[in-house]
Formats: structure tokens, sequence, C-alpha cells
């Protein structure tokens, strides 16, 4: 049985609170279960050298966790000072699937940093912090166009992203850290809004994982985001 007796195909109760950062361009809370991340979204009026005057704008997202995000103590990377693999892996694959639904021509001269930083860990902070980041980018961009400072539409998709993993007891979704500690095998899949498929991080811990399996959790990863998705539109509806 799962935590909290939910059924295999079932998301954690999910949450996603905008505008909790008043400095930010755009904000949002987003809560997997026990699972927080905050995601910001911050603008700045320059990019990197190498695409300059390259008709285009940037966008990149940088994660950490908060030295009690889990159940010990861990230092700030900033104290070792050097960033864990783990870390970037996680802050290139952000920043991956946001760029790939948006057209970055039309934020040509700007940088948008998408800070993704986990309060609390309990399994799936990366999909929590794709999901969460997307929220907090199409705020800022709003706010770009008011101002108008955009040079066309940016967002040409929605992105969210979820796990699944393959337990003794079947395959499930939205594993929290318990589950995920001992699956079989795990998954995160991340998915446009038209139901194409933008990433899939897939690994067997104990055995290979069938294509039975394998169809089932991208079965439930779809339905899974699709019921994000109805929740991202929901936190930027009430924000308008």
């Amino acid at each position: 049985m799962r935590p909290n007796n939910r059924p295999n195909d079932q998301l954690r109760d999910i949450s996603l609170t905008t505008g909790v950062n008043p400095h930010a361009e755009g904000s949002c809370l987003i809560k997997f279960g026990l699972t927080e991340v905050l995601c910001t979204a911050s603008v700045q009026e320059k990019v990197p050298q190498w695409l300059k005057n390259k008709g285009q704008g940037w966008i990149t997202a940088e994660y950490g966790m908060l030295p009690r995000a889990t159940a010990d103590r861990k230092d700030r990377e900033a104290t070792k000072g050097k960033q864990e693999g783990r870390t970037l892996e996680i802050q290139r694959l952000v920043g991956r699937s946001l760029r790939s639904v948006c057209d970055l021509k039309a934020i040509d001269g700007l940088t948008i940093w998408l800070d993704c930083d986990v309060l609390v860990a309990d399994g799936g902070t990366r999909t929590a912090a794709i999901t969460g980041a997307y929220v907090a980018l199409a705020l800022a961009l709003a706010e770009l166009n008011r101002k108008k400072r955009l040079k066309g539409a940016v967002l040409r998709d929605r992105v969210a992203a979820i796990s699944c993993g393959v337990m003794e007891h079947g395959v499930v979704l939205d594993m929290d850290y318990t589950e995920d500690s001992s699956a079989l095998a795990d998954a995160n899949f991340v998915m446009a809004g038209n139901g194409d498929w933008i990433e899939l991080q897939m690994s067997a811990e104990q055995k290979p994982i069938s294509g039975h399996d394998f169809a089932r959790m991208q079965e439930m990863a779809s339905r899974g985001i699709m019921e994000l998705f109805s929740l991202q539109a929901r936190a930027l509806e009430l924000a308008s």
C-alpha cells in the first residue's frame, strides 16, 4: 500500500501559490505533498556575452536545496565552494525544459533567471521545480508584455513534469521519498501542452524495465501532467 493509501495513479496533494515574492517579476510556491519549492523568475536587461548581437534573449535556471530541506542538515554548496553534480544536472534540466517551449527571439536583449529553491524535499523536487518555474516564467512574461518589452509571443506551449516508478506492487505515479528510495525503477517525464515529450530521465535500480511497465508509466505520466496543466492554468487565472 502506498503512503496515505493513494491509488497507484493518483498525484499527491498539489498547490501552486503565486505572488509569494514581491520583488520578483514572477513567483510561485509549489507543493507536491510535503515537497515545497519556491520558484522565482527575475528579468535582467542583458544577455550572456556569447549571445550579444545575436537577436535573441536567454532563459536559464538555478536550483538549490536549503540546509534543512532534508532530514539531516546539509551544508550549503556555497560553503563547499562548488555545486554538486546533481544540482548542475537538475538546473540544466529546468532551463532546457522551459526554453523548449519559448521563442527566445521575442525576449531579445533580456535574460530571465528561474531560481528554484527547495524548502522541503520529499521526492519529486525536479519535477516540482519545472512545473512551478513555468508559472513563475509566465507571470514574468505577462509583466514584460504589460511594459511592452516583448517582441512577440514568447510561450509557444505549456510545460510540466512528473515522476513515475516501478514498485513491487506495480507502477506508481508521483513518488514521495520513501517510494523513490525503494523503487525498482524510476523515471521523470517532462511534457509540453500538446502532448509531445520534452525529456525523459529513466533508470532501472534493481531490474530492467519491461515494455509493459514503461507503457504504463508513460500513460500515467501523461494523465498526471494533464492534471498539472489544469492546476497551472488555474493559478495563472487567479493571478491575472
